[in-house]
């Protein structure tokens, strides 16, 4: 077994889309970043490349490198899950909180296990999201931005 931790934070920035989980959800702004900010994705790629001792995003995906301009998170995860599986790794279960004043993302909840887990190939079952409000308090309370953190458990891969 082995376990990562990851954590993620944009500010919030006018004329961008708003993507959190891999889904675009409705808001008047969206984060900034120089990818597409998702922090939801972020988080996940941090705790699967720390548990599997492989670094961190910055490390894979340099957000000084063009290339990743603008970049597509979800595509990003699909590299990340490429490395853990290549090391014989599999996702066995994560839990994520999303932490943001606004906007409310409870209807959004069961969409984003579902990408999620489909971006990994694994059962939803194996997703847990949540979101919380700071109550007001620090950056998120202030609706400044939001964050995300994650706790990943990888196994090893059983012969079939």
């Amino acid at each position: 077994m082995k376990i990562g931790i990851g954590f993620d934070v944009h500010a919030f920035a006018a004329d961008r889309k708003l993507v959190l989980g891999g889904l675009t959800i409705p808001y008047h702004q969206g984060l900034d970043g120089h990818s597409d900010a998702d922090v939801v994705i972020h988080a996940i790629m941090d705790a699967l490349l720390g548990a599997a001792g492989l670094g961190d995003i910055g490390t894979h995906f340099p957000d000084d490198d063009p290339v990743y301009k603008n970049a597509d998170s979800m595509k990003l995860l699909k590299n990340v899950h490429s490395f853990i599986s290549r090391d014989a790794l599999e996702v066995s279960n994560m839990d994520i909180v999303i932490m943001a004043q606004q906007p409310k993302l409870a209807p959004y909840i069961a969409e984003m296990k579902d990408s999620i887990a489909q971006a990994l190939n694994i059962s939803n079952t194996a997703v847990n999201v949540k979101a919380t409000t700071t109550e007001k308090l620090g950056f998120v309370g202030r609706e400044e931005g939001i964050a995300a953190q994650v706790v990943v458990l990888l196994m090893t891969k059983r012969e079939d």
